[in-house]
């Protein structure tokens, strides 16, 4: 079992930043690759950003590339979502999850932290 817990949320003003956190318990964090999602209230669950399980590559979805950097202490158990320029269509809950690699599937999620972007 792995447990999952973001932090960092908050109510930002258009333009402003914030850092998230997601640390993780229960067993071997560099086994797995780690990614954020967000769901805004009445819409899909969306992919926001990813990284392997050691940093080497990572990826996002279009509408947050140059404005988001998602990147991994391995030695704290812990990734972490930087994110910058913030617009109020980034408003939405936005949770962390865990896959082992070479698996397709995210196995583990946490609970979610609420970011609120006003304009």
């Amino acid at each position: 079992q792995v447990q999952l817990v973001e932090s960092g949320g908050g109510l930002v003003q258009a333009g402003g930043s914030l850092r998230l956190s997601c640390a993780a318990s229960g067993r071997t964090f560099s086994s797995f690759g780690m990614a954020w999602f967000r769901q805004a209230p009445g819409k899909e669950r969306e992919f926001v950003a990813r990284i392997t399980w050691n940093g080497g590559v990572t990826d996002y979805t279009d509408s947050v590339k140059g404005r988001f950097t998602i990147f991994r202490d391995n030695a704290k158990g812990t990734v972490y979502l930087q994110m910058n320029s913030l617009k109020p269509e980034d408003t939405a809950v936005y949770s962390c999850a865990a896959r082992f690699t070479g698996v397709a599937q995210y196995t583990y999620w946490g609970q979610g932290t609420q970011v609120t972007v006003s304009s």
